[in-house]
């Protein structure tokens, strides 16, 4: 392999401009464009139709499906999941005739966070690490770690393992029945405590 063969792959209707990063293993399907200064990480994958805009930064292993655009002050951490045409913003009264790019405002969603199909993500707010967001869903605030929202405007409606299965809480405690992960109501934030012995 040449020093300019690049070690991702990217279909050859996509466009990769000159001053984007692009890691190693990543995957750049049908029709995407990604703009200079945007950050790539490893091992991502990026459905047909997907936009990356300028100084974007998308971590390691984290799945966009087709049809989303990430605009500027979008981050994504490692492990996010972009669910189909979901939205993201970067203005909150946007007018075409009104030039706000110095009015942009950052959106963070935090490591292993999954978005649902058609979800909308107003700007100005944070996705907390694991959270779910559903289908359809309209975030108009900041979303916990682990909780999961759904409706619009999005509402809380309990909480999700890291393996994405909604948790029992007794006591603000509780444990994944699926992988054995233990979690606990601390000052009214999830947090994970311990995962259980297999043995017992």
């Amino acid at each position: 392999m040449s020093d300019n063969t690049p070690n991702y792959f990217i279909h050859e209707s996509s466009y990769v401009d000159p001053g984007a990063r692009v890691g190693a293993g990543t995957k750049i399907w049908h029709f995407c464009h990604i703009m200079p200064g945007a950050i790539v990480g490893s091992g991502c994958a990026l459905g047909q139709n997907t936009f990356v805009g300028a100084n974007v930064i998308i971590g390691n292993n984290v799945k966009i499906q087709n049809n989303v655009s990430i605009y500027e002050n979008v981050t994504l951490e490692d492990d996010v999941f972009c669910g189909p045409s979901m939205v993201f913003t970067n203005v909150i009264n946007p007018r075409s005739h009104v030039p706000r790019k110095d009015e942009f405002r950052d959106t963070l969603v935090q490591r292993g966070a999954s978005i649902g199909a058609n979800a909308t993500v107003v700007c100005g707010h944070t996705i907390g690490a694991y959270a779910l967001i559903g289908a359809g869903a309209v975030v108009t605030s900041d979303v916990p770690p682990y909780a999961l929202v759904y409706g619009n405007p999005a509402r809380h409606h309990g909480y999700v393992c890291q393996c994405g299965v909604k948790l029992e809480l007794c006591h603000d405690a509780g444990e994944c029945l699926a992988c054995r992960l233990r979690y606990r109501l601390c000052d009214g934030v999830m947090v994970l405590v311990t995962r259980v012995n297999s043995s017992t």
